[in-house]
């Protein structure tokens, strides 16, 4: 029987799960910061933390998935993706347009990756 070990339990959901050599983790939010790029910066530093303690990396990220509440923002996103991405590690990715969960969000992103 495979492992299952969660990380941040709440009583909805958990902030990653691994199952074997697989990381899930849950749409990352940041409210902190008012710009789309700044969000993103700090969705993706928030990434790092979950998938280190998870016993994987950016450079392990296998898919990603950005919801963008306003797709128009979608250049600016990309900054600070573009700044973070492992070169030569991207993953396979899908960016849309979505109505998020709280308005003051701007971007969410998704992860699976290799432990």
């Amino acid at each position: 029987m495979t492992a299952i070990q969660r990380l941040d339990i709440g009583p909805r959901m958990s902030q990653a799960v691994v199952c074997g050599e697989t990381v899930y983790l849950a749409g990352q939010v940041n409210k902190d910061v008012a710009d789309v790029t700044g969000q993103t910066a700090a969705v993706l530093k928030q990434i790092d933390d979950l998938l280190a303690r998870a016993g994987s990396s950016k450079e392990k990220i296998l898919s990603a998935t950005i919801y963008l509440a306003d797709v128009k923002s979608f250049a600016d996103m990309n900054k600070a993706w573009d700044a973070w991405v492992s070169a030569g590690n991207c993953p396979a990715r899908t960016t849309l347009e979505a109505k998020l969960a709280a308005p003051e969000y701007l971007v969410e992103v998704a992860v699976i990756a290799a432990k």
